[in-house]
């Protein structure tokens, strides 16, 4: 059974995506190389991250990051698990700012980690990711752009392209100079030709559609 690293080479990504699409390697030349994302050197819990993607939806990063830190003060650990969320009932998390569907995500996460659904960091190393994807997308909360993100940003999986991220389509339709966002499945074929380094390519893509003179401030990301 195939071993799957943690991460890829993106000096190899970078010379294989500039020989693949001339459109993709001007913005690439523009904006000089991307270096791996930090999150791939980091030590990394599947199941905490999960719990912190959940508390990050549709919230800002600052005000995402406030309430993570009120629910680890309330259950007294920075780890997000069954056990230690268990620390503490519904209305306490509540008070942290954590909403009910939140909430109520959160618990049905807890309850398949319990039940040992939710595969190990050492199982996910052996699984392609479309079976990661299938694994974790029938928990509550969690749609398979969360799973997308965990795979490009934790995992390191290097054919990765999100294609329904609307920053994804914005940088694909400035790459092509197009007038309109190519839908999802277009974008998927449009996408073919950067296999086997989607996610490289899709690191250009957000930088592409995020690209201005000025300088923009970073945002906190749950899987940051």
């Amino acid at each position: 059974m195939p071993r799957f690293a943690r991460g890829f080479n993106v000096e190899q990504a970078h010379a294989w995506l500039a020989r693949r699409d001339r459109r993709l390697a001007a913005w690439m030349r523009r904006l000089g190389p991307l270096p791996a994302p930090e999150g791939w050197a980091r030590r990394f819990d599947p199941v905490d991250a999960l719990a912190r993607a959940i508390l990050f939806q549709q919230l800002s990063g600052k005000a995402a990051s406030t309430i993570v830190g009120r629910v680890e003060v309330a259950i007294g650990s920075a780890r997000l698990h069954a056990d230690t969320l268990g620390r503490a009932d519904d209305a306490v998390l509540r008070a942290c700012g954590v909403s009910g569907n939140k909430l109520l995500a959160l618990r049905d996460l807890a309850r398949r980690e319990a039940a040992g659904e939710i595969p190990s960091l050492r199982r996910m190393a052996v699984m392609e990711h479309d079976a990661i994807i299938e694994a974790l997308v029938p928990i509550r909360g969690i749609g398979r752009w969360t799973v997308e993100m965990m795979l490009m940003f934790r995992l390191g999986r290097p054919d990765i392209l999100p294609v329904d991220d609307l920053g994804i389509r914005k940088g694909a339709q400035r790459v092509d100079k197009a007038a309109d966002m190519l839908a999802p499945k277009a974008l998927a074929l449009r996408g073919e030709k950067w296999g086997p380094y989607r996610t490289y390519a899709s690191l250009y893509l957000w930088r592409i559609a995020d690209f201005s003179e000025s300088p923009i401030l970073k945002t906190n990301r749950s899987q940051d």
